[in-house]
């Protein structure tokens, strides 16, 4: 197998993989299929996928505005602190949606990313006055 086929197939098993996340996540095949042509497009967000379809953890060295994807992990799991009443609508106990959310999240980020990092400052689960 070239190296063109190579990188097809490890393309594939990546788009396989959101799509399998987004069916555990309760997501539609349109919400998975835009999401993968969004972290295809991001070579850094590529590459974090890849590393954590292969190893299950973050590899953590693409950033944008300062923070990682585990940056903008924890700000979910705080900021959906807000929703205990709500638990249909939890993140916390959805690890698929979650992962999800933080590759989403990333993709806005990169579009836009003095906004997030703003609420990321300033958005938080504390109830702090």
């Amino acid at each position: 197998m070239d190296e063109k086929a190579q990188l097809e197939k490890a393309l594939e098993v990546l788009r396989n993989f959101i799509g399998g996340l987004a069916k555990q996540a309760g997501e539609s095949e349109g919400y998975a299929e835009t999401l993968w042509q969004g972290i295809r497009q991001s070579p850094g967000l590529l590459q974090e996928l890849a590393y954590y379809h292969d190893y299950g953890k973050f590899l953590c060295r693409y950033e944008v505005a300062g923070y990682t994807l585990v940056d903008v992990l924890v700000w979910q799991v705080d900021h959906f602190k807000l929703y205990m009443d709500r638990p249909e609508e939890m993140n916390r106990y959805r690890q698929p949606r979650l992962l999800l959310a933080s590759f989403d999240t990333m993709l806005q980020m990169e579009k836009e990313p003095g906004v997030f990092a703003e609420k990321m400052r300033c958005e938080t689960g504390q109830d702090i006055r």
